[in-house]
């Protein structure tokens, strides 16, 4: 699933975008070369179509009408007509002379047409008599117009006869141009779809080369941060995606060694303490047994070196806490810690826990018989010691005990009667040697504590929050599964 989200965001980013940008890129050009080539082409034929017909139809003006006599019969200028649009088909000829007995005209060629179907400014321009000058020799010129009656289009033009009154007007159909512009457009247009086309499968192949590596990248990056440390990329080429992946792989081997040093020192610093602890153990056996017997002695010792003794027996009895809870800490750290699980009645575990260290007075539980959970009950009691001990050190009796099961998970709730956990401690108080001194002037411990009851409660499968009661006081929260072994065969299965 997460693979697919995965490939799905990258084909929704930058390989879509990869593509879009060619495609546009690709249209763009394809569009404004076909536009270009279209417009050139059509210029090209329809100038040439307008240049030929222009030119033959002022050459058979000159030719024949200009032979015409100056009062020509209507035969003649129908002959003459004919002949001009016989000479060079593909045009049709209206000749038109305004004579003494009023306006003559002939026609001829393959479109019919009359003085009606000539533009009303063409027929203008054509009898406009200009003054003759230096720069202007004729009196009248050749004029021409494109038109498009019923949609088709043709080209008229017109011209004079000078010194006559004979006016010839020549109409072509430009519809083979038409029909040759349309299939020339059809192609530049099906030259574009190809031309998107075929940018579509070059940006699919460029995304290909770019992605592929950054894929790899992101892939090799993401086993990385899993902690395959060995992670190395293939690098072949010499551009910028070659330098990345060397950069990659000195990244990737700079941190591989730096964790592998890392380890070796907190594997030696673990094996230091518990060689230390070890160590330490035989000699706190010996000072353990001689301060139980001057704490016997006590009473018949000189009241000057009593005070001695007592802070001598004292401060045995912490180191040998101390020593206890750093072995203690330094199998969690190697993961040697190992839960010994058992049927436990949790109120007879809570009341034996405060009845083995006198708190029975100053403990008030709230807690149904019957509750069993599955769980390693010399853990259960190291972190119920804890927190009760923690509550009555550092917030006050009466300290409250409460537990509950909340579905499948077991919650024993430890409230103080003291003024609570400022906030800048709260996110501090399980680490390790941390000690609020400010807020508990009464600490003499190792800063241990703590620390051990979260992680016994970790390998349990559960946690321990710490947080200011509503009626005030520090409140330490245990949950812990009700069935451990279901927890942990699950863990491991999975």
């Amino acid at each position: 699933m997460i693979p697919a989200l995965l490939a799905g965001r990258r084909w929704t980013s930058l390989r879509l975008r990869l593509l879009v940008v060619f495609a546009l890129v690709a249209l763009t050009a394809a569009v404004s070369a076909s536009g270009i080539a279209y417009w050139l082409n059509r210029e090209a034929v329809l100038t040439r179509t307008q240049d030929a017909a222009l030119g033959d139809f002022r050459q058979e003006m000159q030719n024949r009408a200009a032979a015409l006599p100056a009062d020509p019969t209507p035969q003649e200028i129908q002959r003459t007509a004919e002949l001009m649009a016989g000479s060079s088909p593909g045009y049709s000829v209206l000749l038109v002379q305004e004579g003494k007995e009023g306006q003559v005209s002939g026609t001829a060629g393959p479109d019919v047409f009359g003085l009606g179907d000539v533009p009303k400014s063409l027929r203008d321009a054509v009898n406009d008599r200009q003054k003759t000058t230096a720069a202007n020799d004729s009196e009248y010129h050749m004029y021409w117009q494109r038109t498009k009656p019923g949609g088709n289009p043709y080209l008229v033009g017109g011209t004079r006869i000078v010194g006559g009154g004979l006016t010839g007007y020549m109409y072509k159909s430009l519809a083979q141009e038409r029909d040759d512009l349309n299939a020339l457009a059809w192609s530049l247009t099906i030259a574009t779809g190809l031309a998107l086309l075929g940018s579509a499968l070059l940006a699919q192949a460029a995304s290909r080369t770019v992605l592929k590596p950054v894929q790899r990248l992101g892939d090799a990056a993401r086993r990385l941060g899993e902690g395959e440390l060995d992670t190395r990329l293939d690098v072949s080429g010499t551009d910028e995606l070659a330098d990345l992946s060397h950069t990659f792989n000195k990244t990737a081997e700079a941190l591989e060694k730096k964790v592998a040093d890392m380890s070796a020192r907190e594997e030696s610093s673990r094996r230091f303490v518990a060689d230390m602890s070890h160590e330490l153990r035989t000699p706190l056996t010996a000072l353990t047994a001689v301060a139980e017997v001057l704490e016997e002695e006590v009473d018949d010792l000189d009241p000057m070196i009593a005070p001695a003794v007592a802070l001598v027996v004292s401060e045995t009895r912490r180191l040998n806490d101390l020593v206890e809870n750093l072995m203690e800490v330094t199998r969690f750290d190697a993961g040697t810690a190992r839960l010994v699980l058992d049927d436990v009645d949790v109120a007879d575990q809570v009341t034996a826990c405060i009845d083995a260290r006198a708190w029975l007075d100053a403990v008030e539980l709230d807690a149904d018989r019957g509750i069993v959970a599955r769980l390693d009950p010399r853990r259960l009691d190291v972190i119920l010691a804890n927190l009760i001990g923690n509550a009555l050190k550092h917030g006050g009796s009466p300290v409250r005990v409460r537990v509950v099961v909340e579905g499948d998970w077991l919650v024993i709730a430890v409230q103080d009667n003291g003024p609570g956990i400022p906030e800048d401690v709260l996110p501090h108080v399980f680490d390790r040697f941390y000690k609020a001194s400010a807020s508990r002037p009464k600490s003499d411990g190792s800063g241990l504590g703590l620390s051990i009851a979260v992680e016994n409660a970790h390998i349990h499968g559960g946690d321990i929050t710490a947080a200011n009661g509503p009626g005030g006081g520090a409140l330490f929260t245990l949950r812990l599964p009700v069935d451990v072994g279901k927890v942990i065969s699950g863990d491991q299965d999975a």
